[in-house]
């Protein structure tokens, strides 16, 4: 049992199912778990399992829960380890796709960033599945503050009774004090107190999802599911093969599901899949969901042709201009690169003791703004390099509207008070980092099981950079950071550029610089698209699976068009929706 609260966790497969569930979510991550514990607490009289394949480790492992330790569960037992096929427009290198591998998900790995997109981006979700009143700014705002809970005063739009814990960090390094100043000076509006609710352009201090109990990471594991009763089971360590439905149903009537041992566990409404954008889509096609060519290749027999599973694949990507600081500026490496130090070990231990530490410390100074901010000229020729290809799907149509729209950001830059580069740590020194990153990038991609080993590692090709818009819009994104760091009062805390350093000018230069040190987000959406069918879609605007009767997709593969935002919150958000419409719809078949 969960401490606490009614749950039921079971950590091996051996455990007996206690059937019959009414619902079966298959992925015990960000969203699975918010939908769950909603669920259980809006449907009290049904059961409910939640099938994670990773461990329950979010409680007490320190990589987790520890903010400044964030991004040290990457390429963990707790990560899936993915990566990318080998990307010819980026020198063909291979780019890995961390994901959560353990309760809660990549919430529980993530860099702790809460932002939110402009309100014309969640608007656009209706516009494009029907003009849907179900899924807008106002609908997904409000799920966003229900998922919230905000320690602070700040003025902006938080919520203040949800489970996930929220506040501003309460060590700020001193170099980020350079961070509003510079940027307003090159006539970025400052946005303190404004940027959450639906007008992101400007540069400010941002949250982070800390509890301030004692400063620990919150998360959908630790946060939302201590608040679910009894009629919740959650399983870890334990993976869904597929589907299973009733043979010869029309529409598909999902049965349950099967385990990878081959256990059948079945379902009495629905299942639910919130495997994320990278596994969300595999799990159609091992049911037989998807295009005939993949189905075909790995030897599954197809029970519904449907041509935009695992499509759609759009991820944020990313440069870092990297400086090193002037002898009397500190930073955040030593906790990186010499956790075993003396400083760093002194910094633990305030931690633990629930004092103030650098381990506190999550990014903090955010930027986010249209091309026009960045000059006129580079949002004449970003625009017209977005036209430049026909647009013949809704979603890159959509993007190019975005664009002629000064309310939604194209480019976000962070500042870091350590060392975030394409090539290795010096050894030694401190550095300030600054992260620049293309919100819509034109280039989209795909997410398929693999022929050769269906239940292996997925192909992912996201096609990095396939689009000239993306490279161009990657090369003034950091030429733009570069404009910031030379700015004063920032130009008066580093010494020397380290990358992509003073030798990269020419535009071949910055060509090279980008496509050998792009980067991910690591934020994939898209793979199970709401949209018509004939537009690409997966799901319809009830999140159910087009030719099923009660299968649906609840995770960020949802999102049609990837967000000017770190995808968490849309994440708690899309959770909330769905939990609200699957009880309403649970309730009417009482």
């Amino acid at each position: 049992m969960l401490a606490k609260t009614g749950v039921f966790l079971a950590v091996a497969t051996s455990v007996a199912a206690k059937e019959p569930y009414d619902y079966i979510i298959v992925g015990g991550g960000t969203a699975g778990l918010a939908l769950a514990t909603r669920l259980s607490n809006g449907l009290p009289d049904s059961q409910i399992l939640v099938l994670e394949a990773g461990p329950a480790a979010a409680f007490e492992e320190l990589r987790i829960t520890v903010p400044g330790m964030r991004g040290s569960g990457l390429g963990s037992i707790y990560d899936w380890n993915f990566t990318t096929t080998a990307q010819p427009h980026i020198a063909n290198r291979t780019i890995d796709v961390n994901r959560g591998k353990v309760l809660g998900g990549s919430s529980a790995l993530n860099y702790l960033c809460y932002d939110r997109a402009a309100s014309a981006e969640y608007d656009a979700w209706g516009s494009l599945i029907n003009n849907t009143k179900q899924w807008n700014w106002d609908v997904m705002i409000s799920a966003m503050l229900k998922s919230e809970n905000f320690t602070g005063e700040d003025g902006d739009q938080h919520g203040r009774t949800g489970p996930i814990r929220t506040t501003y960090n309460r060590i700020v390094p001193q170099i980020l004090e350079t961070w509003k100043p510079t940027l307003n000076k090159l006539g970025v509006p400052i946005r303190d107190g404004s940027s959450l609710g639906g007008k992101p352009v400007g540069v400010m201090y941002q949250p982070t999802n800390i509890d301030t109990t004692r400063y620990t990471r919150s998360n959908s594991a630790t946060d939302y599911l201590p608040l679910a009763g009894a009629n919740l089971e959650v399983r870890a360590n334990t993976r869904v093969a597929k589907v299973e439905f009733v043979p010869g149903s029309k529409p598909l009537k999902a049965a349950g599901v099967i385990l990878e041992d081959g256990t059948k566990i079945s379902a009495q409404r629905e299942v639910i899949l919130s495997a994320g954008a990278v596994q969300s889509p595999g799990l159609l096609e091992l049911s037989g969901i998807g295009q005939s060519k993949i189905l075909k290749a790995a030897n599954i027999t197809q029970s519904k042709d449907l041509a935009g599973v695992g499509e759609n694949y759009q991820d944020h990507i990313r440069l870092s201009n990297v400086y090193r600081l002037k002898d009397n500026y500190s930073s955040f490496d030593p906790m990186i690169y010499d956790s075993a130090g003396a400083f760093a070990t002194e910094q633990m231990r305030l931690w633990l003791d629930n004092k103030v530490s650098w381990y506190d410390y999550t990014s903090s100074a955010y930027s986010f703004v249209n091309w026009g901010l960045v000059g006129n000229t580079t949002q004449t020729n970003l625009t017209r390099l977005a036209k430049s290809h026909k647009a013949s799907s809704v979603v890159d149509k959509k993007k190019i509207e975005f664009l002629s729209d000064p309310s939604v950001p194209q480019l976000e830059i962070i500042m870091e008070s350590n060392f975030v580069g394409a090539t290795p740590y010096p050894g030694s020194g401190n550095f300030a980092t600054l992260i620049s990153s293309v919100m819509h990038p034109m280039s989209r991609g795909s997410v398929h099981i693999d022929p050769a080993s269906p239940l292996g590692k997925p192909i992912i090709d996201p096609r990095y950079l396939s689009h000239e818009y993306d490279i161009q819009a990657l090369i003034e994104g950091a030429k733009f950071a570069r404009r910031i760091a030379e700015t004063k009062p920032m130009a008066d805390i580093w010494a020397a550029e380290v990358e992509p350093g003073v030798g990269v000018q020419t535009e071949t230069q910055w060509r090279e610089f980008a496509r050998g040190a792009m980067g991910s987000f690591f934020h994939p959406v898209g793979t199970c698209a709401m949209l018509p069918e004939s537009d690409g879609g997966v799901v319809d605007a009830e999140l159910k699976v087009y030719g099923t009767e009660n299968l649906r997709v609840v995770d960020c593969s949802v999102i049609p068009v990837l967000l000017s935002a770190h995808i968490q919150t849309a994440a708690y958000g899309i959770a909330e929706v769905a939990a609200e419409l699957i009880a309403r719809e649970g309730k009417r078949a009482v």
